[in-house]
């Protein structure tokens, strides 16, 4: 993903690459196209990768949440006419993902989750982000990983833009608290479509009793771990994610085998 063109279609903006089954990748809160880079490269040989950009700073302050996120996705997912999807999120994005699966079940094909908010997490904590003081931000932005070196310069200054303007700091935490107000633990049973479930050991944001709690709620979920990893493993440990992901697909007879 060197820089991809970024297409406009209407309200909707997105990345794609590749033919095939749609795979459609959803961001989280902070996620940059960049976070999914490894994913996007190494999947567009299988799938017609497609990554929407989530409206997070463009919607009315009062329709600012995860609800409306997927009704976003929703109105994507119908303008580019696909019919069922493959749907890969992490943190809010999985957490979108749900939603859109609870709507629309019969158009999800498979549904993979990586430190997916939807049942619990921490984020800033309750406490409103200190957002003069960089050093907070970056030390924040770092126990997103196992290694803080992950914590770049770009990702720092991308954070500490959107908390120091309060028009997106106002709609980063109303989105924050609409996914607490909204608990997917009870919509996860009727969910019998096939689950990966990726997980980081070290994912302090949403822990690993969470990834626990979702492979139990699921009929059907696999539930794998990568060591030495937080927040975002496609990030952190991208060849392992993309193995993991890739052999699950090849064993459930989504993708054939390279």
């Amino acid at each position: 993903m060197d820089n991809p063109r970024i297409i406009h279609r209407g309200p909707y903006k997105y990345v794609e690459q590749g033919e095939g089954e749609p795979l459609l990748v959803l961001h989280g809160l902070f996620g940059a196209l960049s976070n999914f880079k490894d994913v996007f490269d190494h999947f567009s040989s299988h799938f017609r990768v497609i990554i929407p950009m989530l409206p997070i700073y463009d919607m009315p302050m009062l329709k600012t949440s995860a609800k409306n996120l997927s009704e976003h996705i929703e109105g994507f997912v119908d303008d580019m006419g696909l019919e069922k999807v493959h749907l890969l999120g992490n943190s809010l994005g999985g957490h979108v993902g749900l939603i859109f699966t609870k709507n629309n079940l019969h158009r999800v094909a498979s549904l993979s989750l990586t430190a997916s908010s939807g049942l619990y997490e921490n984020a800033f904590g309750n406490s409103f982000p200190r957002r003069e003081d960089k050093t907070f931000i970056r030390e924040k932005v770092a126990v997103t990983f196992f290694d803080p070196k992950h914590a770049t310069d770009d990702l720092v200054d991308e954070c500490f833009e959107a908390v120091n303007s309060r028009e997106k700091v106002l709609r980063i935490l109303s989105i924050a608290k609409s996914a607490i107000r909204h608990n997917m633990a009870k919509d996860l049973p009727a969910m019998n479509i096939p689950v990966c479930l990726i997980w980081g050991r070290n994912d302090i944001i949403t822990p690993p009793e969470v990834a626990e709690e979702f492979h139990a709620g699921f009929p059907d979920s696999d539930l794998f771990w990568i060591e030495e990893c937080g927040h975002a493993p496609m990030m952190e440990h991208p060849e392992t994610f993309n193995l993991i992901l890739a052999s699950w697909y090849e064993t459930r007879g989504i993708m054939q085998k390279s």
